[in-house]
Order: C-alpha cells, then sequence, then structure tokens
C-alpha cells in the first residue's frame, strides 16, 4: 500500500489489548498520553493528541511536548461521564522548520532573500487559519518579507518568538498522520471513591432465633451511616431452595428450621426476580432504598448467576443446565469446597441468546427497583464474553451503574474480568500481610498498565473468608488491617458487624467462619460500642475529607529501616492534598524507626510542618530522615503536609 505520511506514530499508551478495550475515568480526572513519534531526515515535527467526548462532533486538541528519543506526552480531562475517544497526531511542521533554519542561516550570516520570501508564500497559506490581531501581524510580514527595502525588519521579525508562537499554534498539518481511536470509559466518582459495609439482612434482628426484615434493616441504617460507610451490600435477598439446603456450618443435610445458603437462589417462592418472603416485600425493599438514600447509603444487590435445584428456570428452562445421563445436573463445586444446593447455569447452552437476555432482564429490572450497584458472585466462572455484552448493554442506557467483580482466582483471570468492563474488583489484599508483601503487591496494581483499567477494592474480610491472620487476633490487628486497607485503596469494604465485634472464630485449619451466617441468622449486638468502631468512624470521616485518599494510584512508598514498619506516600492529582502514613505491621510490640521523607515528589522545603490528622497534634521536621515510634494501641500515623 502506497502512503504519502513521513511521520511514524507507534508505542501509544495507554492502551489496551492494542485498543480492544478502554481504560477508565471519573469526571476531572487526567488521561496521561505518551506515544513515539518519528519521521525521516531531521524536520521538526509536531504531535497532538485528539479527544472528544461521544456525544460530541468536534475534538479538542492537547499539543504533545517531547521528552527524549522520539517521545512525545500530554493530557487531557474528562469532564462528564461516559465514553471519550483519543488518538495521537503526527506531522512535519514546515512552518517551525523555516523558522528554525532561517535563524541557523542568519546566525551564520548569510544573506536570506530567498527564505524570505519562502516564509511569505508560507505565510499567505496561514491566514485563512489565524484571526485578529495575528491576522494582521501576518499580513505585515508577508508584505515585509517581499521588500527588499526592509531587509533589516524582515530577518529580526524572522527571529521574532511572536511569529515562533503563531506558526506552533496553527501548523499545516500537511500530510498528517493519526493513530486508529482509543476509548476511555468515564464513571461516577463512586467507581472510583467507595466504603461498602455488608451484613445479611436476616442477622438484622434483635430478637434472638427471629428472621431478620428488611423492616429491620431500616434500624440498622442511622449506626452504619455514623460509621462512615456510604454503600450498603446485601448478600443475595431473594427465595432460598429447599432442595439440597444447607445446613449450619456448611453440612450436607439440612435440620428443621435451617434457613440455608442465601446464595442457593430459587424455590417455589421464585427466582432472581424475587424476595425471600422472610425479609419482606418489593414494596419494603424499595422503602429500604429509599431510606438508605436519605441516610447517605447507597445499597448495592448481590447477582450471583446460579440456582438451587429448585429455582423456577429448571423446569421452564432446562435447557439452560447441563444434564448427566442419568438425568441430574452435577452441582457446584470448588474442591475441596461443594456446593449441593447450587446447580450451575450452562453458559455454553444452543439456547445462549435466550438466556444471556433472561440474565439482562434481572438487572434492568433491580434498576428499576432503584439499584444501581451490583457485586457480582463468582464471575470468573462464566464467559467473558457474556460479561463485555452484559455491561455494556446495561450501561447503553444506565452508565452509572456500578459492577464489582467477586473473583478471588488467577490473577490473568481478575485482569481480564476488569478489562472486560467490570468497574471495581476484589484482590489479594485479604492475605497480604508483611511489609513486603504490600508493597510489591501496591506496585503492581498502581505502577502496571492494570492501573489504567483495574479499579481494587480492599477487604480485610468476607463471609468466606476468615482469614488466618485474623482469626483470634487482637483489636490492634483489627485497626492495622483497616487503616491498611483505607488509606491503600480508595475503595474498600467489610463484612459486618463481624469485623467491628472482633468475631473471627474459625473452623479448625480453615479460613472459615464458625457458625458462618452464610448457612444460618445471628443475632448480634448492634449497640454495643468499642475503640475500634470509633477508629474506623474517624478514617471514614479522614477519607472523606482528603482527596488524597480517594484515588489508588497516586503512591510511593517510603524508605523506612524496620520490616514492621511501612510508610508511604498520598497525594491527589494536582498535590493540593498530601499525606505521609506510617503503620505499626506488629499487633502486640511497639516499632520505630526513621522514615525518610520523600522531598522530591513533594516539591518540599525543609522545616516541614505536618499535623496527625487522627490526633490532631502538629509536628515540625527539620531534617530528611524523621524517628517515628507507634504502639499497637494506635499502630498508625495520617500525617497531613502543612508546608
Amino acid at each position: 500500500m502506497k502512503r504519502q505520511n513521513r511521520v511514524v506514530i507507534e508505542r501509544v499508551s495507554p492502551q489496551i489489548n492494542c485498543g480492544e478495550f478502554f481504560i477508565k475515568r471519573i469526571p476531572h480526572q487526567k488521561v496521561v498520553v505518551r506515544a513515539d513519534v518519528l519521521a525521516d531526515g531531521h524536520d521538526l515535527l509536531g504531535a497532538s493528541v485528539l479527544y472528544k467526548h461521544k456525544s460530541s462532533e468536534k475534538w479538542e486538541e492537547a499539543r504533545m511536548k517531547p521528552e527524549y528519543n522520539d517521545a512525545w506526552i500530554a493530557s487531557f480531562t474528562v469532564e462528564q461521564q461516559g465514553f471519550y475517544h483519543y488518538k495521537v497526531q503526527g506531522w512535519v511542521d514546515h512552518g517551525l522548520n523555516w523558522q528554525h533554519g532561517i535563524v541557523r542561516k542568519l546566525d551564520d550570516h548569510q544573506h536570506v532573500k530567498s527564505e524570505l520570501l519562502e516564509g511569505a508564500r508560507l505565510l499567505e497559506a496561514m491566514l485563512d487559519r489565524v484571526k485578529g490581531d495575528d491576522k494582521k501581524y501576518i499580513t505585515f510580514l508577508i508584505e515585509v518579507f517581499k521588500d527588499e527595502h526592509r531587509y533589516e525588519t524582515a530577518i529580526y521579525e524572522a527571529r521574532s518568538e511572536r511569529i515562533k508562537q503563531i506558526l506552533f499554534d496553527h501548523p499545516d498539518k500537511y500530510l498528517a498522520n493519526e493513530t486508529k481511536e482509543f476509548d476511555v470509559f468515564v464513571d461516577r466518582k463512586k467507581a472510583l471513591f467507595s466504603t461498602w459495609y455488608e451484613f445479611f439482612p436476616r442477622s438484622a434482628t434483635t430478637t434472638k432465633g427471629k428472621h431478620g426484615t428488611f423492616k429491620d434493616c431500616e434500624k440498622l441504617l442511622p449506626r452504619i451511616s455514623k460509621m462512615g460507610f456510604d454503600t450498603l451490600y446485601f448478600p443475595p435477598i431473594h427465595p432460598i431452595g429447599e432442595v439440597n439446603r444447607k445446613g449450619k456450618n456448611n453440612t450436607t443435610n439440612a435440620l428443621e428450621g435451617d434457613v440455608g445458603s442465601c446464595w442457593g437462589i430459587g424455590s417455589k417462592f421464585g427466582g432472581h426476580k424475587d424476595i425471600h418472603p422472610e425479609l419482606g416485600t418489593l414494596d419494603d425493599f424499595k422503602q429500604l432504598i429509599q431510606k438508605a438514600q436519605e441516610a447517605g447509603l447507597e445499597v448495592a444487590m448481590d447477582y450471583a448467576l446460579q440456582a438451587a435445584p429448585d429455582h423456577p428456570w429448571v423446569k421452564s428452562n432446562p435447557e439452560w443446565f447441563k444434564w448427566r445421563p442419568d438425568g441430574t445436573v452435577q452441582y457446584a463445586e470448588n474442591p475441596p469446597k461443594k456446593y449441593q444446593d447450587i446447580l450451575p447455569i450452562y453458559f455454553e447452552s444452543e439456547k445462549y441468546e435466550d438466556l444471556w437476555d433472561a440474565c439482562l432482564e434481572i438487572l434492568l429490572f433491580w434498576i428499576d427497583c432503584g439499584i444501581r450497584i451490583f457485586r457480582v458472585d463468582n464471575p470468573h466462572t462464566k464467559p467473558f464474553y457474556f460479561w463485555n455484552w452484559i455491561i455494556a448493554e446495561v450501561q447503553k442506557k444506565y452508565p452509572d451503574v456500578i459492577f464489582l467483580a467477586e473473583a478471588f482466582t488467577k490473577p490473568k483471570v481478575m485482569q481480564q474480568l476488569a478489562k472486560q468492563g467490570f468497574t471495581q474488583s476484589y484482590t489479594y489484599f485479604t492475605w497480604r500481610e508483611n511489609k513486603h508483601e504490600l508493597i510489591e503487591y501496591m506496585e503492581e496494581l498502581t505502577k502496571s498498565e492494570s492501573a489504567e483499567y483495574m479499579r481494587p477494592n480492599f477487604w480485610p474480610n468476607t463471609p468466606d473468608i476468615n482469614p488466618f491472620h485474623l482469626q483470634g487476633a487482637n483489636e490492634s490487628k483489627h485497626i492495622q488491617r483497616y487503616v491498611l486497607a483505607a488509606t491503600l485503596s480508595s475503595s474498600i469494604g467489610i463484612y459486618g458487624p463481624v469485623y467491628e465485634l472482633m468475631q473471627s472464630e474459625a473452623l479448625p485449619g480453615r479460613e472459615e467462619y464458625l457458625h458462618s451466617e452464610k448457612f444460618e441468622f445471628r443475632k448480634h449486638d448492634w449497640n454495643k460500642k468499642n475503640y475500634l468502631i470509633d477508629v474506623i468512624t474517624k478514617i471514614n470521616q479522614i477519607r472523606k475529607d482528603h482527596e488524597a485518599l480517594q484515588q489508588t494510584n497516586h503512591l510511593r512508598f517510603c524508605e523506612i529501616h524496620n520490616d514492621n514498619l511501612i510508610a508511604f506516600y498520598k497525594y491527589n492529582e494536582d498535590r493540593t492534598d498530601q499525606l505521609l502514613i506510617v503503620i505499626n505491621l506488629d499487633m502486640h510490640q511497639s516499632q520505630q524507626g526513621y522514615v525518610q521523607l520523600p522531598l522530591y515528589d513533594m516539591n518540599g522545603n525543609l522545616p516541614l510542618r505536618i499535623k496527625d490528622l487522627f490526633t490532631g497534634y502538629e509536628y515540625e521536621w527539620f531534617d530528611e530522615w524523621n524517628f517515628v515510634q507507634l504502639h499497637p494501641n494506635l499502630p498508625f500515623h495520617i500525617f497531613k503536609l502543612l508546608t
């Protein structure tokens, strides 16, 4: 193929899989674009990033600046939700080349009559692209460059910064080359910054032995809101299967009165678009959503695509399940875990299009009820391209809907789900405990390509995971883990009130809770107060007050020569909010050390005034290395840089 372009553009970033997937932002965030832009010879080049919102017909332009070795950089800011498109454009800048050449000849004391005439011709072609005073100036230059009697004026003006700036601002772009278009999807702010609280509605009761209701949940809203959470996540609220129902502690046979696992969805009372009758009615649920909004909470639902053996789909659409030769369906397994009460949906069904449509109808039904956040159960066990389709279909009409992928699985599988459209992702934070593991994992999340599309959500615990380091752990450990999550990641969550009440009894040798609420409802002391609750409440308020903690990627770890202390610097995009966090990872002993200030990154000068946002104490540091000591009772500092 014959191409007259001289400029080559390659290595454009950010882009995911050569532009197959979009990167992610929220309103008012920057997209920093880099590319290699080069051409034959020694001509000066120009390059731009062109960008626009999907709804706009006009491209905006951000001129790129050369860095080194033919690398160029520019940035643009996204302002509204939805898709943006961007591409890189490069050209040989004949105007700047003309000025660069004539200046060099003048410096060599050459006569430049012909070059001035060439400049006049170039400026004549520019007249239609300039306006106002610049147009008057260009008209003046054309006359001067053609007049032999005004040679001294001509060469003076040819050197001027004004003509250089006009040439830069109004390039000819003859034979400009362009890349393909790349996409940015802009979510609402909660996609990046959210604080989740999970509890089981059936355990909302204050009466022992009584099944909780949505009305009971309403009574708990002030408590959760006061603690500073903004997202209230409920495990499945649908009818629970009676066939093969699990008993307490995941026993195979349920006894009379056992309520079963709420993830065993579907019974004679309905399926995914129905509500468990003991929780209340659909109107009760809609009222709870409204009451939660009034309390500053947004309700998130569980979206679990699986079915109990007595789910209505098993009879109405048997083709959506894989039947064995003996006429049964193999129940779900994740060895050594067995889920006899759950039938996996068969996504290789010949009737897959009907299945996909039915799955979409579930989401649209609950969206119509007022839900805009879905925590998706085990998405890694369903096809990637199914998620790509269904998330895109939802966001065509509802771009503010958020999908959290609950997939504790292989790294590349988790990354693929994020690429396919999931807004947020569960992570390995739950198991990252020591300093080396935490730093290595955060560097992976924030410094690799995944930072462009995978938004982590850090959970110290979940109903499925009672990590060994929390089993029997003291209050200091629970504080430490919450502060780590809350300061490292902009989105976090806890499963409560188990977490804040430090109920960590486990099945022997397993990372599973004893008397798990997955298989029974429990009576909690919802009125109990303790120091951990106070810490969580204040930390959540600090997160709301400081933009540095409302994003994840602006992070740098600091030197501190003690493996039991971890220190890092976080800042917002324009560095108007800069924090230094130090955390003691030892839940039993005080730890001390000297932390090195990242003065270059902070653009800081000594002495430095700082304020501990938790205690309110202010300090003045005079050196690059500064002493810190942390006791297990208060195992962290969150310092605000004041100067």
